[in-house]
């Protein structure tokens, strides 16, 4: 993920977006990440036409605005693999179901939790763009104001250097092989146990 991303919005505002709605059930039998894009939102682009996804103003868009509890249902890891294909790498909401915000940091997707006046502010100033300052945790919202964020420092360096927990753990491995060698020979093994 770069450090600054600016990006038109794609606005969704709606509350309660859970996982099924994000990526139906239908689209479940793949392993694979790619392809998923898509058929995001699946259902909701059958039936409205101007769905935001639809429409081809908001293609190339790579920061989705929407309300409260997004990602809520099912544990479905498909749902951020869907989002990123699609081309999402930022989601902004008031509130996020635990799970999913989980599920979209492991995947280069940075959910920001904002208040819902600063949400809705985002709403209210139309087709914008909006700037994301990753490092700076901050967002510049399109009246100019500059609106703070919370974000893991373990989380932050892995979507900063495009590293998943496993990339993590091998960029350590000095560490760790020195850290190996400083205790193995401190411990005990009770091999009568085996």
């Amino acid at each position: 993920m770069q450090e600054i991303i600016k990006s038109k919005i794609v606005p969704l505002p709606r509350a309660d977006i859970d996982t099924d709605l994000i990526i139906p059930a239908d689209f479940l039998t793949t392993t694979s990440k790619k392809g998923l894009g898509e058929h995001v939102f699946a259902r909701l682009r059958i039936m409205e036409a101007n769905f935001p996804f639809n429409l081809e103003k908001y293609h190339g868009a790579r920061i989705l605005v929407t309300k409260k509890n997004f990602g809520c249902g099912s544990s479905r890891e498909h749902a951020a693999w869907a989002l990123r294909d699609w081309g999402i790498e930022i989601v902004i909401a008031p509130s996020f179901a635990d799970i999913f915000f989980n599920n979209a940091m492991k995947n280069g997707i940075l959910p920001i939790v904002l208040e819902e006046k600063i949400v809705n502010e985002i709403f209210a100033a139309g087709d914008c763009e909006i700037e994301v300052n990753v490092a700076a945790q901050k967002v510049i919202l399109p009246s100019g104001e500059v609106a703070n964020f919370q974000i893991d420092p373990y989380r932050k360096e892995c979507l900063l250097k495009g590293m998943d927990d496993l990339d993590y753990l091998v960029s350590r491995m000095a560490e760790i092989e020195r850290f190996d060698k400083r205790h193995s020979k401190n411990m005990f093994f009770d091999t009568t146990v085996l």
